[in-house]
């Protein structure tokens, strides 16, 4: 692990060196680099519920937190609340202790009576709590081999410059020798606070003591980060028990006069005005500022980590304003203008298709010229090859967009089931949009237009994030876009993602974004089906494609369907990765004829362990059966039977493409009814597991989930349902026992509106 902490230290140190100048982070992403962090504890996370005492589980995670980060080779400091909490705790315990012992010696009973314990006043508790409160963070932290060292501070060590300066000088060998230093206020002589009454008449220091402490000691010490803990998410734009209440992820200086602020929290005096007071006032003075939750059971364990790692977690503060809205405010406005999309004429939206699909050939020169910027910039052969657009692939784009235009037609409206439930009570199920879909593709601008016509087709509002490789392709492709929408006034429906987000960050969106499609690497897929836990994702993470030769196929057909599906596109997901052959097969003049097609086409092939015990000199032996090699690569395996190769697929394919190579019909038909994967094919290559071979126009991608839309997705598969109910004054009492009505369900013909013809002449 040296070496990687050598390159972690160093990248730190040399970002450190870089904002000598003071200036705080801009992004999230860059506090990635803070080298001296401050976390502040705020009562609420440190104290329990009852304020007797402390929330150990938090303060656990907190500690583990804080020395992962140091053992980074970075320098932590922590400004903790606790110490009126644990001397609280404490007081009571004596105090009833010493009733109940007098009470047993003056009254000579067993039985004793009701003891009521007195208000305990804050500077006493906090007097007995200092030293148990520092013991605890000292045995914690001693389990992670850190040392830590405490620091009891008042206002007067602040506004005395020589009392300022010993302080500094303090802190800064405590952290030259690797040491976490613990800053809290001395309690014990500071002046009393006003009486609390939500807290029933026990007194606590300020909330808002301890967050200007922090402010004051990150700017004091030049820390490049403020991590403020307390019990509430982040800042919000109104309370946060109001309905429409929303988190703030980045607060800038200039929108404090928007902020309406709430009550304050369950202790302390302080509350969120004050914390935002404090946080302006360090990132003024050139530190960064987070201000999150720390008492969520479910984030408490990583929250300090992930703020480190740029995630989005609570309100970050930053001085600089992108020109461009945030993500959060792209998707509110593609979900407002996709509305209206979705309530547009049918043949509406088709012209807004055709329209840019005439852009990208009107506007080709344009196009092509951001497109070579790309390339000129591209690092390799295979992402040139990703990259490139020609007249002739646009050509082809804009042919598949009028394609999506026509088949548009009868897609959002359209009737699937009708029934009269009874007289003039008629229900049908019809076909609506998903709503706002997230798209994240790679390296591939011409992605870009087929997802929006996809989009506009079904009627969804879009947001494309694509990979930063294509910025300028993509940057012209969406203009392109948003004008050919803005015919009919609903250019926000679709939106490019531009901003910093990070894929996991845009995969949280969970109340803005109904269905995430992925399209790029199986890497891609699967860090977006991890991070995406409370929103769909279409996709597949891999394609392990498996053929199947039947020892009663057709030599021919073997080879032209292996070869097809191996070396027409090795890279395609739904090319073939193992080669499953009857054992009856071996050493005949087929099986030498599929070895030798391999080898002409350079093909490496892998033994699996059954095919390796036939031979004296086998191939490289399989490391896996569950391999996508996505190259000229593959593994062949023996099987006794068709039901055995089956059982295999099960076992080891990914449910995408599988085929049967055979003559016998009884055999083929048991292959495509048993086996469980999203294609199945009989006497036909793997490749055409394709929603453009399969008549779909377009495809979003290929899904291998079992809900929803499955294999190749085309427009169906961005469209749901809803029911509609038309009656007439009914009720549900009218169906009771005691109702004059009775259902009949009785099933009627389904008739669609007939659409007006659809011109691909642009509206003017």
């Amino acid at each position: 692990h040296k070496p990687v902490m050598y390159l972690l230290v160093t990248c730190i140190l040399s970002v450190s060196l870089a904002r000598a100048n003071g200036n705080s982070f801009a992004h999230r992403g860059e506090l990635r680099q803070a080298k001296r962090i401050v976390v502040k504890l705020g009562s609420a996370v440190v104290t329990r519920g009852d304020e007797c005492g402390l929330a150990l589980g938090r303060l656990a995670s907190v500690v583990e937190q804080v020395a992962m980060l140091q053992n980074q080779g970075r320098e932590m400091m922590i400004v903790t609340s606790g110490a009126v909490a644990f001397g609280k705790q404490r007081l009571r315990h004596e105090i009833l202790l010493s009733q109940s012992v007098r009470q047993a010696l003056h009254s000579g009973q067993n039985q004793l009576k009701d003891m009521s314990v007195p208000v305990l006043e804050a500077r006493a508790c906090a007097a007995a709590g200092q030293s148990g409160l520092m013991a605890l963070y000292e045995a914690m932290f001693t389990q992670y081999s850190t040392c830590t060292a405490q620091v009891l501070v008042t206002n007067l060590d602040f506004h005395d410059d020589q009392k300022r300066q010993n302080l500094n000088s303090t802190l800064q060998e405590l952290l030259r020798m690797n040491i976490v230093p613990i800053i809290n206020t001395n309690d014990a002589v500071v002046p009393p606070p006003e009486p609390n009454s939500d807290l029933q008449g026990v007194n606590v220091i300020s909330i808002k003591d301890n967050d200007s402490l922090a402010a004051r000691l990150a700017v004091e010490m030049k820390a490049d980060l403020l991590i403020a803990l307390s019990d509430v998410e982040g800042l919000y734009d109104s309370p946060p028990e109001s309905d429409d209440a929303k988190l703030i992820d980045i607060f800038y200086p200039g929108d404090q006069q928007s902020i309406t602020y709430g009550t304050k929290s369950r202790v302390g005096l302080g509350g969120m005005e004050a914390k935002v007071k404090a946080a302006l006032w360090a990132l003024q003075g050139g530190t960064s500022v987070v201000i999150a939750n720390g008492t969520h059971p479910k984030v408490t364990g990583h929250v300090i980590t992930d703020i480190v790692e740029g995630k989005k977690v609570g309100t970050f503060f930053s001085e600089v304003k992108p020109a461009g809205p945030t993500v959060e405010q792209q998707t509110e406005m593609a979900r407002n203008s996709g509305r209206t999309l979705a309530a547009l004429h049918p043949d509406q939206r088709g012209v807004i298709i055709c329209h840019l699909a005439d852009l990208l050939v009107e506007k080709k020169e344009e196009i092509l010229a951001a497109n070579k910027t790309d390339m000129d910039l591209a690092a390799n052969a295979a992402l040139l090859n990703r990259l490139s657009l020609s007249p002739a692939k646009l050509n082809s784009l804009a042919i598949g967009l009028r394609q999506i235009a026509v088949a548009s037609q009868d897609s959002v409206g359209r009737v699937l089931r009708r029934t009269r439930v009874a007289h003039n009570l008629e229900l049908e199920q019809i076909t609506v949009p998903i709503g706002v879909l997230l798209v994240i593709f790679e390296a591939r601008p011409d992605c870009l237009p087929q997802v929006s016509a996809l989009a506009i087709a079904s009627g969804n509002a879009l947001l494309a994030k694509g990979g930063k490789e294509a910025a300028n392709t993509n940057r012209v492709l969406h203009e392109l876009t948003q004008e050919a929408l803005d015919i009919h006034g609903v250019k926000e429906a679709v939106q490019l993602v531009s901003t910093r987000e990070e894929v996991e960050d845009l995969c949280r969106l969970d109340k803005m974004i109904d269905l995430i499609i992925p399209r790029g690497s199986s890497e891609l897929v699967r860090n977006i089906q991890r991070a995406a836990k409370s929103i769909p994702v279409l996709g597949h993470s891999e394609g392990i494609c498996h053929i199947y030769v039947d020892s009663e196929a057709a030599i021919d057909k073997v080879i032209k369907i292996v070869r097809d599906s191996k070396c027409d596109y090795p890279a395609a997901c739904n090319a073939m990765e193992t080669l499953l052959v009857h054992r009856d097969i071996l050493r005949t003049t087929l099986f030498d004829q599929i070895i030798d097609m391999l080898r002409t086409e350079r093909v490496k092939i892998h033994a699996g362990p059954r095919f390796a015990s036939y031979l004296t000199f086998s191939p490289s032996e399989v490391k896996s059966l569950r391999t996508e090699y996505g190259d000229l690569e593959c593994c062949i395996e023996v099987v006794d039977s068709m039901q055995e190769a089956i059982d295999h697929i099960h076992r080891y394919g990914s449910s995408h493409t599988d085929v049967i190579v055979t003559e016998n019909e009884d055999t083929a038909e048991q292959f495509l009814q048993q086996l469980d994967s999203a294609c199945v094919f009989w006497n036909a290559s793997s490749r055409f597991a394709d929603g453009y071979r399969f008549g779909l126009g377009a495809e979003v991608g290929i899904s291998t989930a079992r809900i929803h839309a499955r294999g190749p997705v085309g427009l169906e598969g961005l469209l749901t349902t809803k029911w509609v109910l038309r009656g007439d004054g009914h009720t549900a009492a009218d169906f009771s026992e005691h109702g004059t009505l009775k259902y009949l369900h009785e099933n009627l013909p389904v008739t669609q509106p007939q659409p007006r013809q659809m011109t691909a002449q642009r509206e003017d």
